[in-house]
Formats: structure tokens, sequence, C-alpha cells
């Protein structure tokens, strides 16, 4: 029998011990609601999956899991299921989690796209020992703590939904999405010949069919991407400022205004490839990346992104609480 929607009868009480205490906000509080507790808590949950490498036991139940999150949380849950071809041209099968939060009276209203990658990558490829360059990377950071921000965010919303008398109420439909296959790209280890957009083949299966669907409507997205470290830093990404550059300056203005400037930096860093650059490039829909990005080393992410020790050590409370309260606040 499989038991991996078993936490066990601690771990539950103590699951419930924190939404309990995340639920306790003071008279008047103006920040946004969030709970970082929560969000640790989903992130612990996923790791111990497994890395959840696609077509494995882990990356299934993992998939199972987020299904039954969102559905508790209130949402409307659509499961897009497709193939795109891998480095090596072999078809991928793709697993999209779409959770649709809406009320009757905004359900016409243009949409807000929230999405992170819940796969992790296949291969160390960063370790500096060969023989460890075949392990999985465990994906604390690289996509367990974007996906722990947006159950969090899902939480909330299904809490706000639920209460009828609640002062704050959706502005606008919102969808939040784990993408599939985003960290399968080409390895360092492989020698055929290189293919290109061989990443973020779950973004490149949603736009595509968006695309050919041509519904719903969006106002923007955002995706967040090793958003947990205890060091983070988020600059101004460069292909979110070229095709979606108010959106991305609205929310790193409102991270300013909740105290996180700091985090939330205003300097410009490279492009990077992520699922935000399909959903601008082939769905047309204005997207902007969180994703940490120091300009200070070589790779531009932490020493340990895609090896082995992407683990729970590197993930920080505050971190997930600064990202959660900026995403929040845009909803």
């Amino acid at each position: 029998m499989r038991n991996y929607f078993k936490l066990g009868v601690l771990g539950v009480l103590g699951f419930l011990g924190v939404l309990a205490s995340c639920n306790k906000k003071p008279a008047g509080m103006e920040r946004p609601a969030f709970c970082s507790d929560s969000a640790y808590v989903y992130v612990q949950k996923q790791l111990a999956f497994g890395p959840r490498v696609p077509n494995s036991a882990a990356h299934t139940q993992c998939a199972v899991w987020l299904i039954e999150q969102l559905r508790a949380c209130g949402a409307e849950v659509e499961l897009q299921k497709g193939q795109m071809p891998d480095f090596r041209g072999n078809n991928q099968q793709i697993y999209n989690i779409i959770g649709h939060f809406s009320t009757p009276e905004i359900a016409t209203r243009p949409r807000i796209l929230l999405g992170a990658h819940y796969d992790t990558r296949p291969w160390c490829d960063e370790e500096l020992e060969y023989e460890n360059r075949f392990y999985n990377v465990p994906g604390a950071n690289d996509g367990a703590s974007g996906v722990a921000v947006l159950l969090e965010v899902a939480r909330q919303l299904g809490l706000v939904m639920a209460d009828t008398t609640a002062a704050h109420k959706l502005s606008a439909p919102v969808d939040i999405i784990f993408f599939d296959c985003e960290d399968s790209g080409s390895p360092k280890l492989y020698t055929g010949q290189e293919r290109e957009d061989t990443w973020c083949l779950g973004s490149q299966l949603w736009a595509t069919n968006y695309v050919q669907k041509g519904q719903p409507q969006y106002q923007y997205g955002i995706i967040l991407d090793m958003i947990g470290a205890p060091d983070a830093v988020f600059p101004l990404e460069m292909y979110s400022s070229q095709y979606a550059e108010n959106y991305q300056l609205k929310i790193w203005r409102a991270a300013e205004k909740l105290g996180y400037g700091s985090m939330f930096s205003n300097q410009h860093s490279y492009p990077i490839t992520d699922d935000h650059y399909y959903i601008n490039e082939i769905a047309g829909i204005p997207c902007v990346d969180v994703i940490h990005y120091d300009m200070r080393n070589a790779t531009g992410f932490p020493s340990w992104w895609h090896t082995r020790q992407d683990d729970i050590r590197n993930i920080s409370k505050t971190s997930l609480q600064a990202v959660g309260e900026v995403v929040m606040s845009q909803l």
C-alpha cells in the first residue's frame, strides 16, 4: 500500500498547528496574508517524496499530492497532458497541473497567472566530482521553494473565497500552474548534437496549447523559481523587462513598500531561459520571472545549484515570506 499521503499522526497534528498559528492575524493588519511556516512545511513535504524527476515514482506521487492540495484549497483543477521532444529528440510525457481560483462575480475578468515548476533536474551536472553528476538533484530551492510559496498562496486564496464576509476579495481570477519538465534541458554530460529549446518543456506545451485555444484571457503572469535561498536576491531579469516591464516594475515597487527592496534589487540581470520566456514568446502573455540571480559569481546561481546540496539547509523562511507577501500583494 502506498503511503505518500500519510504524514503520520504527529506530522498531521504538527501541520495543523502550523496552519492554526498562521491564521491568527492581528486586527487591522495591513501586510498581505502569508505564512512562511506553512510554506516551509510544503517544501519539506516535496523533499520527502525524493527527487521529482519526470517518469519517476516520486514525480507521480508529488503530482497527485499537488492536485489534492489545490482541490483542498477550493480550486478547480485541470491536468494538462502532452508530449514534447527532449534533448535527445525523444518524446517526453508532460503533466502540467493547473488550479483555477475564481468566484462568480469575477469569472469573466482577465486572469492572473502564477507559476512554478515542480520537477527536479535528473543530473547533478554542476558537481565537481564526475561520479556525483549522475545523482538526481533534491530540488529544495530549484523547484520546491516556488511550488511551496504558491501552495501557501493557494491556501490563502481558498480562505478568501470561503469567507463571504471578508473585506478583501479577489479582484481577478487566479490560475496557479505547476509546470512539468522545466529542468530536463541538455546536461553537461551529453555529447550528442545540441537541440534548441530543451528546457521548460511544460511551459512550451502550455503556451502552445493556449495559442491554439485562445482562451482564457490573461492580464499577466508571475513565475517563481529558486526563491528560497537565505541570501536570495531578485534582480530585474532581462526577458521580463523586455516583455513585461510595466508589471515587473509594479511588482518591484510593491516589494520596496513592503520592506523587501534589498532583496528585490533594481540591478538588471542577463536574460534567463525560464518558463516565463515561452509564456511571453509563444503565448504573448506578459510574464515576469522572480528568480534568484547573483551577478557576482560565474553562473549567477548559488554554489549548490544543480548539485546534491540543493536541500532543506538552503531554504530560508524569511525569503519564502518576502516572496509570498509580494505575490499576495498583486492579487
